[in-house]
């Protein structure tokens, strides 16, 4: 498949156009972007002037959007409009209201739309959603899903919130992803949230409780610099935790820790998802039987932020002084490190 890039920032030349030169069944044809220089380094076949002319080139199968946040709705439309299939990066939108419009739009195409949480194509990831799927676990009653990341420069898009910046955005969204797999894509049954946010208006810290028919789970999402990350899933039968990194493995072992009538450690040999993904996108792009996170679950994914974002509205603090303390939310304190 044949593979176009709208936009050369530093997620489409670190990660994914080494990883589409990699793959197998894929090719970089084309990209674009507001710096031609950047476009020229990704080492496509083709540099384009501008994001309308790759749309309209015949020999472009598969469009990755690598724009700031507010810009995605806009460029997929435009892309499932022009017949590509479509690779987007997260989040798909900046609410559920532009995902369900994408989501209509992909259907009516014929196309197909894939949100790029590239974590989801790492093996152990994977058998997460093996080991739920079959029950392994029993009825999960608690999940901590934890994404503290490194602080954006200034002027970064992720500081503006008119460009969709955040913490809930950047690195929440993969917490809530890996939330709503362990609870087998339920919805949550009642959400409360608390954010610090900065002075420009961005969350720098947002704290969710999630709770659903069967349990509960504790969600953070931080861009402090403060880099940390936590996936830890309890249900009746055992447990599974995920070691450090949890959302960043890349070339790296990985451990998946399982605890149940007896202790287990499964090990993940180093592998790029991008590459996985680019790999399983091309295959399903040419109707193969494949994985691809399913546009429905980014479509849940969208409702639950909404929830979150809505919860959390009058309770937002100062990025400098911490959570608030007048603070009142029913049911576990969302401080709480012992929460399980």
């Amino acid at each position: 498949m044949r593979w176009g890039f709208i936009g050369a920032g530093g997620i489409a030349q670190n990660s994914l156009g080494p990883a589409v030169h990699a793959a197998r069944g894929a090719v970089l044809r084309a990209s674009s972007s507001r710096s031609p220089v950047r476009a020229a380094a990704l080492k496509p076949e083709v540099v384009h002037d501008d994001y309308l002319s790759l749309l309209n080139d015949p020999t472009v199968d598969v469009v990755y959007i690598a724009l700031h946040n507010s810009a995605h709705e806009e460029w997929v439309l435009r892309s499932l409009r022009a017949g590509k299939h479509v690779v987007c990066e997260k989040p798909l939108g900046l609410n559920a209201a532009e995902v369900a419009r994408m989501v209509d739009a992909a259907r009516r195409s014929g196309r197909l739309l894939v949100e790029a949480y590239w974590n989801q194509w790492h093996p152990r990831f994977r058998e997460l959603a093996r080991i739920v799927r079959d029950g392994e676990l029993g009825e999960i009653r608690s999940v901590r899903a934890r994404f503290r990341g490194a602080q954006p420069a200034a002027g970064d898009y992720r500081t503006d919130p008119t460009l969709g910046g955040g913490a809930l955005y950047d690195v929440g969204c993969y917490a809530i992803a890996a939330t709503l797999t362990a609870f087998g894509g339920r919805e949550p049954l009642e959400v409360t949230a608390e954010q610090e946010t900065t002075d420009r208006g961005v969350d720098a810290v947002t704290r969710a409780v999630l709770r659903f028919d069967t349990g509960s789970a504790f969600v953070e999402a931080c861009l402090r610099g403060d880099r940390d990350e936590e996936l830890l899933i309890k249900g009746d039968s055992g447990e599974v935790e995920f070691t450090y990194p949890v959302f960043t493995a890349k070339d790296q072992v990985s451990l998946l820790l399982r605890s149940a009538q007896r202790e287990s450690i499964s090990t993940f040999p180093p592998v790029d998802p991008y590459r996985l993904m680019v790999e399983e996108v091309s295959a399903a792009a040419r109707g193969e039987d494949s994985f691809a996170f399913p546009v429905e679950s980014s479509l849940l994914v969208a409702r639950v932020m909404d929830a979150v974002r809505a919860a959390a509205i009058g309770t937002s603090a100062s990025s400098g002084s911490g959570a608030d303390d007048s603070i009142s939310l029913s049911g576990p304190d969302l401080n709480s490190a012992n929460f399980s």
